[in-house]
């Protein structure tokens, strides 16, 4: 079993979770949604915003979708904002791309749920490892 901070925090907030581990290295999201005997759309990507210069958000989307940047910056109310690097996201989230997760984070950073996620009833999120997926109830991600 893998441990990490991800399942240390679900754990710890007794939120039930199944590990998935893929065979090989992942090449799509369409594969790994095959593999893991979900739709595409239930597969989530957690991804991190600059805000500015020390600012970051995350934003949690389903499958495929893409995000809004105009609807997301007014939201915000901002006029920029630019995706994290992978220095800074793994500064930031602890995680190396394809792996982040809203869980097991070393700091409070603010979380949006995008309306595609809230759809659907199990969706899988990064783990912390690479090539390792948790997969929950979207209503235990809330």
């Amino acid at each position: 079993m893998i441990e990490t901070p991800v399942t240390q925090e679900l754990d710890q907030k007794q939120i039930p979770y199944t590990l998935f581990t893929h065979d090989s290295p992942i090449h799509s999201l369409e594969q790994a949604a095959a593999e893991r005997n979900q739709q595409p759309a239930q597969v989530v990507r957690s991804l991190l915003f600059r805000l500015a210069q020390d600012e970051f958000l995350m934003v949690l989307v389903a499958g495929s979708q893409q995000i809004d940047w105009k609807q997301l910056r007014r939201l915000l109310g901002l006029s920029r904002l630019t995706m994290a690097s992978p220095d800074e996201l793994r500064r930031v989230t602890g995680y190396e791309m394809g792996a982040v997760a809203p869980f097991g984070l070393p700091a409070p950073l603010r979380i949006l749920v995008d309306q595609s996620v809230l759809n659907q009833s199990e969706i899988s999120l990064g783990s912390g490892v690479r090539g390792t997926a948790v997969l929950l109830k979207t209503a235990d991600l809330l």
